[in-house]
């Protein structure tokens, strides 16, 4: 795992920006660092300055929307498969939610963001790593910081920046708790993520993201998750059971990044039990929890957004 608590500049993820990437390379564009010609083609073309510019490809590169391709010391960026699928592959071609529209979609783009162990990010070690549901700013930032030395192979950084990175993050995903007469910031309503209520700002730097059962998740994209999960846990096809504690506690798992309590978790599958006719399906006996996936769903994750997306047109 490499640290990566830079690129975005400081501007957290905004609605909007995805489907500008998408678009701007859908139309021809580029982003790059280094030509000039081609960041003001991209400053003119998104309508937003130069940094902000930089953090919409950060925040479509973090979500796996689009990737960079290196030749040399040049790269290219390319849309990915769940870009495509989401927000559309070209003008005649549009995705399923291009504007995020549906809460499902969100829940995915916050799946998509943190559902990676090769970069550590402010966001990326408080759903996979951090053990707290109520906590000070200052305490996340010394706890992120020491915890990143021991899961980066390289250099961590240095607290300064996992600060910011922090900052970024909170002001993405928090919500106030409490009402108040001072000005809130633009942040704090501009980000999708917000709508999920997993972070509450509760104002003096203290912060509460309780453990819970979130039924609002809906089970398309909770499935979706817990096949993901299960094929990076289970990579020998022939395996086709994994243990509750796993998708509960374990980095990357659905229980981690939707921030499930036990029950919550329990209910879940539960659901997608009765949702994938048993396709799914789990024990809970004798101190023994264990999930089942048939093999007919182990490389069919796509149909359950396509399950999820569908109903909504009908």
């Amino acid at each position: 795992m490499k640290a990566k608590f830079t690129g975005h500049d400081t501007f957290p993820l905004r609605y909007g920006w995805l489907y500008k990437a998408i678009n701007h390379l859908n139309s021809g564009g580029i982003f790059s660092s280094s030509d000039e010609n081609s960041i003001r083609h991209s400053v003119v073309e998104l309508g937003v300055g130069k940094n902000m510019v930089k953090a919409i490809q950060y925040w479509a590169e973090s979500a796996g929307v689009i990737k960079a391709e290196r030749n040399g010391s040049l790269s290219n960026h390319t849309i990915t498969g769940n870009g495509e699928y989401l927000f559309g592959k070209c003008e005649h071609l549009t995705g399923r939610d291009p504007y995020l529209e549906q809460l499902g979609s969100v829940w995915l783009l916050h799946f998509w963001l943190n559902f990676n162990n090769e970069q550590l990010t402010a966001y990326r070690y408080f759903f996979n790593y951090a053990n707290v549901q109520h906590f000070e700013k200052t305490k996340l930032v010394e706890d992120c910081y020491e915890d990143a030395k021991r899961l980066v192979k390289s250099e961590a950084g240095n607290i300064s920046t996992i600060k910011k990175d922090v900052d970024c993050f909170l002001n993405m995903y928090s919500k106030k708790l409490k009402t108040s007469l001072k000005k809130v910031d633009e942040d704090h309503f501009t980000s999708p993520l917000a709508e999920l209520n997993l972070i509450q700002d509760n104002s003096r730097s203290f912060y509460v993201s309780n453990l819970t059962e979130r039924p609002e998740i809906p089970i398309q994209i909770f499935v979706y998750a817990l096949l993901e999960f299960f094929k990076i846990e289970t990579k020998d096809s022939k395996v086709s059971t994994i243990d509750f504690d796993s998708l509960l506690t374990k980095p990357c798992s659905p229980g981690r990044i939707f921030r499930l309590s036990e029950s919550g978790l329990g209910q879940q599958l539960d659901e997608a039990q009765k949702f994938t006719d048993k396709g799914i399906s789990w024990v809970d006996s004798l101190g023994l929890r264990q999930v089942s996936v048939s093999a007919s769903l182990k490389n069919d994750t796509i149909n359950f957004l396509n399950d999820y997306y569908g109903k909504l047109n009908v």
